[in-house]
């Protein structure tokens, strides 16, 4: 008997050798990914497999020979759902966790989940990698929630346990709602506050004067409220401490603050990254945040990183192609669901906007000058399909620290420094042209925000490095779905041949492209040419260039400044009534036309010779809204009995017609 439990065991241990060392296994078997634990041995025997593995051999070995039953009916099944089969019950959540986590619809938990909850719910110090889009969000709002009920069942004194940075406003109310979500059924013993709302000190006291239990702020924020704002913060009891975007918070110049924080948080506490890369930001926060111990390193690769259903294109253009081709794909509807477009700065939002109303394509803006309301209730509205077109501007990926590192390490694989030194210094140009002081430090949407089944990325305007460039196309072909992402690129040789569309960032396109192939062929994946029959879409030029023409500077400095004011009256004098009336909040549009350029009705209307005739079939005359030229006989007697009606003769009555009834010619006989 002995000899026979002692050779099951050694076959137990050779079969799930992926749960017992960690490193080989979490790559290859179990998940699929890389896991790069730490060499803390002591942190990474204490993961939630690990231990239980470990613990159940030794029960074996230690039992003279007597098999303990549960542990040998449990073992199995606990070795086997480590992988893909895992289930959220079986991680160890509070039970109103997971039957939150159920209403949702979440049906199994993703790869970050599986390997991130167990080692947080263990009080492992974690670091995670992962694209965007994973799951971040959720693997570490859970444990933290498991995390302030298990203190709350045995300690009921208010108290801040949780602190949770994120680098931006929407990604803050992101957060928020999602705490909100997975606590439906422990809201009583959960308390939130949201610190990234545009209140007076005095408010923020207010709602902190209650102690709750999680605080989501941007790190500036939250070191004002600890220093300035007679210590409205109090950190004395904080348990868990999660960096949401890690890479992106320094880059949004929030070091002082994020330096400042790691002094005034106690020691010994739970610290959680979440990040969609590893930069020297991150390494940087490492020092900064882990000084007593080393964090539990989870580098996540999932399968077909951005989707297999991800289709990467690219289209050479000139600057005025551009919107030639932006005309086309969707007042032919060519793209068919929701899309983003990605354009450089606030200006470029604006005339993309106004040179889509002279088509009546309606589209919504999102940039960094818009109030914090108008900007959360538009991700609101496209997620709630009320828009299928937003127009983004992302100037905080040309802004930002994170590019120039991306470059520098693009530079080293390439080995092209003299080529890869052009664009850090033409991406630092359009920083003297950004002196706009209105905008949003805390305004970021290329990153972190959830936009809900997009169907297309669309990049106007290329960004600027090859990171950025993988977070855009993040955007679309989330949680399996599929997507397309469209990218226009400037060559050389067209660059500044029409001044009126050009734009700085366009001069170094070509370089930026080669550096993106590179990364994408890295990760298995293939940028494709964008086939486009070029005559049929060159009859369209005319009627581009008509629009251009109207869509002046004037017009569009005359569009910011009404935009603004239309949103600024819709955010501050209706907030409160739209919080006392929440219903009325769905009339409240921001796809509305702006109307600061020339109109011309006959742009919005596309004649039947423009269009393709094997386009014909997967059009429709209500989407597309082109002019016949010979209508119908029903059609001509409604207009005519609608002619006669406003003569005063009467409808439809052909036979009252004076040139029909007219007799002097038979007179005359």
């Amino acid at each position: 008997m002995n000899v026979l439990v002692f050779f099951l065991g050694k076959t137990f241990q050779r079969a799930h050798g992926a749960v017992i060392d960690q490193e080989p296994a979490i790559s290859s078997r179990s998940t699929r990914g890389t896991a790069l634990l730490s060499s803390n041995r002591s942190g990474a025997h204490s993961d939630k497999g690990t231990a239980v593995t470990k613990g159940t051999m030794k029960r074996k070995l230690n039992e003279d020979g007597v098999p303990s039953p549960e542990p040998a009916a449990q073992d199995p099944d606990r070795s086997d759902k480590t992988g893909e089969e895992m289930t959220f019950a079986e991680m160890g959540l509070d039970p109103r966790l997971v039957q939150a986590v159920a209403e949702q619809g979440f049906l199994k938990p993703t790869l970050v989940q599986r390997q991130a909850i167990p080692l947080a719910l263990n009080g492992q110090d974690v670091l995670c990698k992962s694209k965007t889009g994973s799951g971040k969000t959720a693997a570490y709002v859970l444990p933290v929630l498991a995390g302030v009920l298990k203190r709350k069942s045995t300690d009921a004194s208010a108290a801040v346990s949780a602190l949770i940075l994120v680098p931006t406003r929407e990604l803050a109310d992101q957060v928020h709602k999602a705490i909100e979500r997975f606590s439906v059924f422990c809201a009583k013993d959960v308390s939130v506050v949201k610190l990234t709302d545009k209140v007076s000190d005095a408010v923020q006291r207010s709602l902190l004067s209650t102690s709750p239990d999680i605080v989501i702020s941007t790190p500036a924020r939250a070191w004002h409220n600890v220093k300035a704002n007679e210590s409205a913060l109090d950190l004395s009891k904080l348990s868990h401490l999660v960096l949401d975007e890690a890479d992106l918070l320094l880059s949004y110049g929030y070091d002082d603050d994020l330096e400042n924080l790691s002094w005034s948080i106690p020691k010994g506490i739970q610290t959680i990254m979440m990040s969609a890369t590893l930069t020297a930001e991150i390494e940087s926060l490492k020092k900064t945040f882990y000084k007593d111990n080393v964090p539990t390193l989870l580098d996540l690769e999932e399968p077909d990183a951005e989707g297999e259903g991800v289709t990467q294109l690219v289209s050479k253009c000139g600057e005025d192609e551009k919107f030639l081709l932006a005309y086309v794909i969707f007042k032919l509807q060519l793209v068919k669901g929701k899309c983003i477009i990605f354009v450089g700065d606030v200006d470029r939002c604006y005339r993309l906007k106004l040179f889509f109303e002279q088509f009546g394509i309606r589209s919504c803006i999102l940039n960094s000058e818009l109030p914090v309301n108008s900007r959360l209730h538009v991700v609101e509205e496209f997620n709630r399909n009320v828009y299928d077109i937003i127009i983004a501007s992302d100037e905080k990926e040309v802004l930002g620290n994170e590019e120039q590192a991306d470059e520098e390490k693009d530079e080293d694989a390439a080995q092209d420094a003299p080529d890869d030194d052009a664009p850090s210094k033409d991406a630092s140009r359009p920083q003297k042209k950004r002196k706009m002081h209105k905008r949003d430090k805390e305004y970021g949407v290329s990153r972190g925000i959830d936009f809900k089944n997009v169907a297309a990325v669309l990049n106007f305007d290329l960004p600027t490095s090859a990171s950025s460039y993988t977070h855009r196309i993040g955007r679309t072909a989330r949680a399996g779905k599929a997507g397309m992402a469209l990218s226009f690129v400037v060559p050389k040789e067209l660059y500044r041949k029409h001044m009126p569309t050009t734009t700085a960032t366009a001069e170094n396109d070509e370089k930026i492209l080669a550096r993106i192939t590179r990364q994408q062929a890295k990760k298995g994946k293939e940028i494709k040419p964008y086939n486009f029959n070029a005559k049929q879409v060159e009859a369209f030029r005319y009627r581009m260039n008509d629009a251009l023409r109207a869509v002046t500077k004037v017009a569009v400095r005359e569009a910011r400044t009404r935009e603004l004011r239309q949103e600024l009256l819709k955010s501050e004098k209706l907030k409160r009534y739209f919080e006392e009336n929440p219903s009325e909040m769905n009339h409240l549009r921001h796809d509305g036309e702006l109307r600061t350029a020339r109109q011309q009705a006959h742009l919005k209307h596309i004649p039947d010779y423009l269009l393709p005739k094997e386009g014909k079939k997967a059009l429709t005359e209500e989407d597309i809204g082109f002019v016949r030229l010979r209508g119908n006989g029903k059609d001509r007697g409604h207009k005519k009995g609608r002619r006669t009606k406003r003569s005063g003769f009467k409808v439809g009555g052909r036979k009252s017609d004076p040139l029909k009834t007219f007799k002097a010619r038979r007179k005359a006989k």
